[in-house]
């Protein structure tokens, strides 16, 4: 039986809470999947926080992109967008992972993608930079954003 659907049958998701690669069927993404080794959900509609360290697998081995807040502890615009940010991740997720990176704290990570300027939204699918967006915005520009960024 042949289909016309360019959607994988199953998509890897990676968990943000131990970082474990699981293949969830793409029907089955919208139903609150869970891990496959922590038993945690795979989506909490919350932004994960990730280090340096956890960075990579997370943008390259995620079938569905990644939407990354840079920030910094320090920057009063990216305190301001915070709780939007965390409204557009209830209303992007499952179709997005949405994390945040400090960049404070994860300073190889700032130097590597060249973030000039904080707040700045960059979204990634398979290790690979689609779209960037420097500046504070509101839940709603963060989605329309993401959304016409979003690659096919």
């Amino acid at each position: 039986m042949s289909t016309t659907s360019t959607q994988p049958e199953s998509l890897h998701i990676v968990c943000p809470h131990c970082d474990a690669v699981n293949r969830v069927p793409a029907a089955r993404l919208a139903q609150q999947p869970t891990c496959g080794k922590c038993q945690k959900p795979l989506f909490s509609g919350q932004p994960a926080d990730l280090t340096s360290a956890r960075f990579l697998k997370h943008i390259e081995r995620s079938d569905i992109p990644v939407l990354v807040d840079f920030w910094a502890p320090w920057c009063g615009p990216c305190i301001s967008m915070a709780p939007f940010y965390a409204q557009a991740a209830q209303r992007l997720e499952p179709a997005y992972r949405i994390v945040k990176v400090d960049t404070e704290q994860a300073q190889d990570l700032a130097a590597r993608y060249a973030i000039r300027s904080i707040p700045t939204l960059a979204l990634f699918l398979h290790g690979r930079e689609v779209a960037r967006q420097p500046g504070a915005m509101d839940a709603n520009s963060i989605v329309a954003w993401a959304n016409t960024h979003r690659p096919k």
